[in-house]
């Protein structure tokens, strides 16, 4: 039972035959579950038509940070109409990228901060990109309510460890790669964190800290293919069913079996994403 909880089958890099057979090659995996994510409204769309087309596959609907130049109040009304389709879970990824800095930085937090507000009105989800922009991501977060009481009270409690309960504020910082203070941060808050093929990497000790650090409660796992592909295939396309290989870091940093691996974090994903289903 496994469930990449971030991928983009949406991925305009594909042919229609490539589509086609990854599709066929996901339902033929171990993999139960995937989240079709979007990164700008064509994607979003495309992510909603393969939830309705596929048993296991759900999706996030919103505008990437890079992408921010191209929204205006028209795009996102269209979002909001993409996101109360059947099977559309979450208003995502959306955030702050200040690496490439493909959209103007001035547009890319009020586009932000607008997707948030929708995420709150609709009261989903939220997945959130963030690359060297850390501090800032947290302080819009905070800022437009996504870690207030108020969005806590609409989302059963998660179960910790030992029997008690914990706020879930329904954020998911996807890919995470910040350091394990800000990990311990963003669990105090309610947040969730997803990691994916980087944490395979032998040097990658950063990643791998915070998943020894932070309770598995909080963890999901993702592939956010076709890139970022985990050991032992980097240098490949990633794809869906490679997300075994990062549940297997995670149990071995954890300590625990890969098979309890991949059900905790499915459950926490299912958790997370509203899903019901025992597939």
């Amino acid at each position: 039972m496994l469930f990449d909880s971030h991928t983009h089958l949406n991925n305009e890099g594909y042919t229609p035959q490539e589509r086609q057979a990854l599709i066929e090659e996901i339902a033929a995996s171990d993999v139960s579950y995937v989240m079709d994510v979007g990164f700008d409204l064509a994607s979003s769309k495309m992510a909603a038509e393969h939830a309705e087309a596929n048993e296991w596959c759900y999706a996030a609907v919103g505008v990437h940070p890079h992408d921010a130049k191209s929204m205006d109040d028209m795009v996102l009304t269209l979002i909001c109409g993409l996101a109360k389709k059947d099977k559309v879970q979450a208003i995502g990824e959306i955030g702050l990228d200040f690496h490439y800095d493909f959209s103007d930085r001035e547009d890319q937090r009020y586009w932000f901060r607008r997707q948030i507000q929708l995420a709150n009105e609709l009261k989903m989800p939220i997945v959130i990109h963030s690359r060297e922009a850390e501090q800032e991501t947290m302080d819009i977060l905070k800022e437009e309510g996504a870690f207030s009481a108020e969005r806590a009270s609409w989302f059963p409690k998660r179960k910790g460890s030992n029997g008690e309960e914990l706020p879930d504020c329904r954020v998911l910082l996807h890919c995470f790669s910040g350091s394990k203070e800000l990990a311990k941060q963003y669990v105090k808050l309610g947040a969730t964190l997803s990691v994916c093929g980087p944490v395979t990497f032998k040097n990658n000790r950063k990643t791998q800290e915070v998943v020894r650090e932070i309770p598995i409660e909080f963890l999901l796992v993702e592939t956010d293919a076709p890139y970022l592909t985990p050991e032992p295939f980097r240098g490949r396309k990633n794809k869906s069913p490679y997300v075994e290989h990062t549940a297997r870091r995670v149990a071995v940093l954890k300590g625990i079996s890969y098979e309890e691996a991949a059900r905790i974090t499915c459950e926490n994903a299912k958790r997370f994403f509203d899903i019901d289903g025992n597939r």
